[in-house]
């Protein structure tokens, strides 16, 4: 089978490695040059346009930035239409936009599986991500060998649009564990402990969470780069949440409280680095000096 990967990204390249390595052929088409050079140094072909990985794909899947890039992707991928071939939107996007795409592919006699993912880079690039998808039974079995190649396990959701709900859950969830892995942290640099201690403490305790195992690390030692997950796009999601949750009418004091935190520190410039890098935020927000605390 041959797998075409549009968006080579952080997500998609990972991805694109597994599926190399299990034996697929991968096609695939990034707008950055740089990443579709990446892809060649794989064992992956690339190719000229999103048209043309349809064209010549039997599955595509989608790792895509916005609204707009869905948009133009799903539009190429309708000129390369064929029979069998299904489209797979990983990413984490408003559903009246998957939807459109979903409608605008339909008329071509395209199938697209509405698939997010639960995890960062680093859970792509040791294929345990966890793939929420929903659309047709069919589509979902098509699509599973691929699932099990890049994740640990997925779900599947029998109606368009449920996949994306349950990734908008996953990522609350992520946005406001991440924040509050970071207070602890700065709580515990202001009263002079050793972070490395904090870390070890809080995960052996009732307040461990997957994000204070997956973060804390890297707020323990101030380091933020490479991100597996940058802090613009934690921001980008949490709004995508904040408004389907307005739209049924669903209480998020907890997101309400985080969003302003986070936009706060993208405008101060660590948009570009891990969303762990809020606790450097709120260590500059509070003085907070770790050498002043060192004891």
């Amino acid at each position: 089978m041959t797998i075409g990967i549009i968006g080579l990204g952080v997500m998609g390249t990972a991805v694109a490695g597994h599926l190399l390595e299990a034996g697929y052929t991968v096609r695939g088409f990034d707008t950055n040059p740089n990443q579709v050079d990446s892809l060649a140094r794989l064992g992956g072909v690339p190719e000229p346009s999103s048209a043309a990985v349809a064209a010549q794909s039997e599955i595509v899947l989608l790792w895509l930035p916005s609204v707009d890039a869905l948009e133009t992707a799903t539009t190429a991928i309708a000129q390369g239409a064929h029979d069998g071939l299904l489209v797979i939107e990983m990413g984490t996007l408003p559903l009246v936009a998957k939807t459109a795409a979903r409608d605008r592919l339909a008329a071509m006699g395209v199938e697209l599986l509405d698939a997010p993912v639960s995890g960062t880079g680093h859970q792509a690039a040791d294929a345990t991500l966890v793939i929420f998808a929903s659309g047709s039974a069919a589509g979902f079995e098509k699509a599973k060998p691929v699932f099990e190649v890049i994740g640990k396990a997925s779900y599947h959701f029998p109606e368009f649009g449920h996949g994306s709900v349950m990734k908008y859950i996953a990522n609350l969830l992520v946005t406001v564990h991440n924040l509050a892995a970071a207070e602890a942290h700065v709580l515990g640099i202001a009263a002079g402990l050793d972070p490395a201690l904090v870390q070890q403490v809080m995960s052996d305790g009732v307040g461990a969470s997957r994000m204070l195992d997956i973060r804390g690390p890297m707020m323990v030692a101030d380091r933020y780069e490479p991100p597996a997950g940058r802090l613009d796009i934690i921001l980008k999601d949490a709004g995508i949440i904040k408004d389907y949750a307005e739209s049924r009418g669903a209480p998020t004091p907890l997101l309400d409280a985080a969003l302003p935190v986070y936009g706060e520190a993208s405008r101060q410039g660590l948009g570009g680095l891990d969303a762990a890098a809020v606790c450097r935020y709120l260590e500059e927000l509070g003085n907070v000096n770790r050498a002043d605390h060192d004891r």
